[in-house]
């Protein structure tokens, strides 16, 4: 169970806990550009009490990875299809969908210049990441407990951490997912995706981090 405290930055909530971005845009704080800032002091820049807004992520985390399968073949076939396959899926209209508005739309003060080419990187970076897992580690992980496997893991774990970055681009580049009044539907659908995807993309990296892996932690010693 992981253990949240009023002095972790907002980004880094964000970055790491399935539901905090939702959470964050709702109580209006900013979590992309400006979320560099200890969770206390985001929450009285917002008017909320630190103590309940932190018992609020609490209870995401409590929940997180809680209906993960007991056995890990099942797990990492769970992550094949609930994550790496929809990943995928979804970059492939996502992407030319940010193209057509940024196209049509980029003369608007608000619009998601940079969103392209920010999603196009995450893209690259997601795909080689998950190929890597496919075609090494989850193997090895099928097998059992392997010393080897630390090796591996701490690469992905790594990886992880510069997917996050590239997830926070996208985030900027689509001013934090806020649409602007009378935006059109291409622009409502592709904010709606990205919204959708970042949430997963963040709970595919929890389970894996804080669930998956930690399964062979044991193979350290």
């Amino acid at each position: 169970m992981t253990r949240l405290s009023l002095e972790m930055t907002v980004t880094a909530i964000a970055a790491e806990l399935p539901g905090a971005a939702e959470l964050f845009r709702q109580s209006s704080i900013n979590f992309c550009c400006g979320g560099n800032i200890v969770l206390s002091e985001a929450a009285l820049r917002a008017g909320l009490l630190p103590d309940a807004l932190l018992a609020d992520l609490q209870a995401l985390a409590d929940a997180a990875g809680r209906d993960a399968p007991e056995a890990t073949p099942a797990l990492i076939d769970h992550i094949l299809t609930r994550y790496h396959e929809t990943h995928r899926t979804e970059l492939e209209w996502l992407i030319p969908l940010a193209q057509k508005v940024e196209r049509v739309h980029g003369d608007h003060d608000e619009a998601p210049l940079g969103l392209t080419d920010a999603l196009i990187a995450l893209h690259d970076d997601l795909d080689a990441h998950m190929a890597k897992e496919e075609a090494v580690l989850f193997p090895l992980m099928r097998q059992g407990a392997n010393p080897m496997i630390v090796h591996p893991i701490a690469q992905m774990r790594h990886e992880h951490e510069d997917t996050a970055r590239l997830l926070a681009g996208v985030e900027h580049a689509a001013h934090g997912l806020a649409l602007p009044e009378g935006a059109c539907g291409s622009w409502t659908a592709l904010y709606t995706g990205l919204r959708k995807f970042s949430e997963d993309l963040v709970a595919h990296m929890h389970l894996e981090n804080a669930v998956l892996f930690a399964r062979f932690d044991t193979a350290r010693a």
